[in-house]
């Protein structure tokens, strides 16, 4: 379920783009086919390995060459054995010297043959991988900046990087290196079965006679490590969301203050330690079966020269030595691509639970998108209009906002105000698309904002909020957020309208400083005239303030409300706010209560009616005359 944002934290900081939205509730389906899902047939689950095979589909082209340098290899590797054949039974038997030398020679031709084929395989196929994974990591973050906000107030911040760096990470050898691995064993394999066939096939009936049950044992390895697996990301998932949330600035403050900095390390101990657990079950899983396999097949050869032994001394032996010694230099040879297939698929298997935890964020619902044909506002007034607005959050039966309406003329002011919980930060949420209407609609110069462009809408819809967000960057590239292309002269003359260009220029670095890890660097009022610089640099004609000076004492107040009021000369703006006397020269008031507007008018109007906004106002400290005494 989703909650409201008063409750999770406002935003803070000017949105250059919002996420993408629209009335349907229909998942979005990315313009690129690739990571569309597959249909599902009968009621069965998708079919991942297709899925993730069309993933290669891009690099057809560059596959289609590593499979002509594998097959290259491979026929090239079988001819080995047939060249020491004829050395063994022709060349020194003979005593031929001159084709010796040249059996010889073309046995080192093949081995340098193979090697310069390996370099090629390799560079092509790890390219080939790496770009797989780019594809992979950008696709998730994309369709990460779609989702609405309330994905974000219900996941924790761990849990999403994890899924971009543990799961995709953890995929790396198996997108890197399976597809050439699978061409160029099965290759070698197939090329090596027919080889031992043409010496003498009854060998080769006797050394493949165990391959089912190897088959049999590989998989069911497989299907044990992807339990395993899954289990694994999951922890590394918990472990790294602890990690985020307690190692963050406000983590260790909060830890520290409260003495719980023991019981912290105690925590994370304890995640460590299961998350060992899992890794050595991962790493054991099915090693013994995986063990047997080798064994057996590194016996086999053994086996081969006992039996021809037993001919050679009964005198019915019908197999030369040289096509012996050929066969069992096939037979070690086929060894190791067949193991390498084997634990391929195991591979794969394992790697099938990384994937999934994937493809479950590309196949997540995109519930606010871009109409098909968006309108676009080259010049936005800047009127705003609530009509008979409802809003629900999911899973909560009682709407949070209910038949709000309101019109907010171009350039005019709009102060809503109210009890904790009332609805006012979801109300002004509702302007950039942060959530959608469930009912009535919002419209910005009359065009419902969900048939606008997200371009206009970004342009149109600057937001300031009392939790500012800073990155850990320099102060300019904290301002150049909202305009990228912002000279300096444009930066300098924003910072000195939100009132804080002297400070930054008093620092050692100036506009160059580092504002540290959420801009702890910054005191609170500092870090709030920065945002104001922000958005000024933004220049959008609406404004949404929320809460935005609640945090701050009153002398900081003051200063950051003259950085305010700079910003909102000629814009429509629209202010949440607990302390009343930030709202008093406001065009008008609407006070909030259970989610309908309970009272509006002017400050003056509201204090004359001596109704809930007089209320709030005795509340909040300031003085609202007594109503009238009746005459009688």
């Amino acid at each position: 379920m989703s909650y409201p944002l008063e409750e999770a934290g406002s935003l803070s900081f000017l949105i250059p783009f919002p996420p993408a939205s629209s009335r349907s509730k229909e998942p979005m389906k990315p313009d690129e086919p690739l990571w569309t899902p597959p249909a599902r047939d009968g009621g069965q689950p998708p079919a991942e390995l297709r899925r993730i095979f069309r993933l290669f589909r891009p690099y057809r082209g560059r596959l289609a060459l590593v499979g002509l340098l594998v097959g290259a290899s491979s026929l090239v590797s079988v001819a080995s054995p047939f060249l020491l054949r004829e050395i063994l039974d022709t060349a020194i038997p003979q005593g031929r010297t001159g084709l010796l030398t040249l059996l010889a020679l073309g046995m080192v031709l093949t081995a340098v043959t193979n090697s310069v084929f390996g370099v090629l395989q390799t560079l092509i196929s790890t390219t080939v991988g790496q770009r797989v994974m780019h594809d992979l990591r950008t696709a998730v973050y994309t369709q990460l900046q779609r989702m609405p906000l309330a994905f974000f107030t219900r996941t924790r911040t761990g849990e999403v990087q994890s899924r971009i760096a543990n799961d995709i990470g953890g995929m790396q050898a198996t997108v890197t290196s399976t597809a050439t691995s699978l061409v160029s064993n099965l290759t070698a394999v197939i090329a090596t079965v027919v080889a031992m066939l043409a010496l003498d096939w009854r060998l080769t009936v006797v050394s493949l006679l165990l391959l089912p049950v190897f088959v049999w044992i590989s998989r069911r390895v497989g299907q044990e490590r992807k339990k395993i697996t899954t289990q694994r990301q999951k922890q590394m998932a918990a472990m790294a969301a602890t990690v985020t949330e307690s190692l963050s600035v406000s983590g260790i403050l909060l830890g520290r203050t409260m003495g719980r900095s023991d019981s912290l390390t105690k925590a994370f101990a304890e995640e460590s330690e299961r998350l060992v657990d899992l890794e050595v079950r991962s790493s054991m899983a099915g090693r013994w079966r995986m063990s047997t396999i080798g064994i057996v097949m590194a016996a086999m050869p053994a086996v081969i020269y006992w039996a021809a032994g037993l001919t050679l001394r009964s005198g019915v032996t019908s197999v030369s030595l040289g096509t012996l010694v050929a066969f069992v230099s096939l037979q070690q040879g086929l060894f190791r691509p067949a193991v390498s297939l084997l634990s391929t698929g195991v591979q794969m298997q394992t790697s099938l639970a990384l994937f999934q935890r994937i493809f479950e964020y590309l196949d997540l619902d995109v519930d606010i998108t871009e109409p098909e044909k968006p309108v676009r506002l080259e010049k936005v007034r800047g009127e705003i209009a609530f009509e008979d607005v409802t809003f629900s959050y999911d899973g909560q039966s009682a709407p949070t906002l209910s038949g709000i309406d309101v019109t907010v003329p171009a350039g005019h002011s709009l102060a809503v105000v109210g009890p904790t919980g009332s609805g006012k930060s979801t109300l002004s949420y509702l302007v950039p698309r942060l959530y959608d209407v469930t009912g009535g609609r919002v419209t910005l110069d009359g065009v419902d904002v969900r048939d606008l462009d997200f371009d206009t809408l970004a342009r149109a819809v600057g937001v300031v909020s009392q939790e500012t967000y800073l990155f850990h960057a320099s102060v300019a590239e904290n301002l150049r957020f909202a305009k990228p292309d912002a000279t300096s002269e444009e930066i300098e003359a924003a910072a000195r309208a939100a009132q804080i260009h002297e400070h930054i220029a008093s620092l050692p670095d100036g506009y160059d400083t580092l504002v540290g890890e959420r801009g702890h660097r910054f005191s609170g009022g500092e870090k709030q005239r920065l945002a104001i610089a922000r958005t000024i640099l933004r220049d959008p004609p609406v404004l949404i303030l929320d809460e935005a000076t609640s945090a701050l004492d009153t002398r900081t107040e003051h200063a950051v409300q003259q950085a305010i009021d700079a910003l909102s000369a000629g814009r429509t703006t629209l202010t949440i706010a607990h302390r009343l006397s930030t709202v008093r020269d406001a065009d008008q008031i609407v006070v909030l209560d259970g989610g309908r507007a309970a009272e509006r008018g002017t400050h003056e109007e509201l204090v004359e009616q001596d109704g809930r906004y007089a209320a709030l106002l005795r509340r909040d400290g300031s003085t609202a005359p007594a109503p009238a005494p009746a005459v009688t």
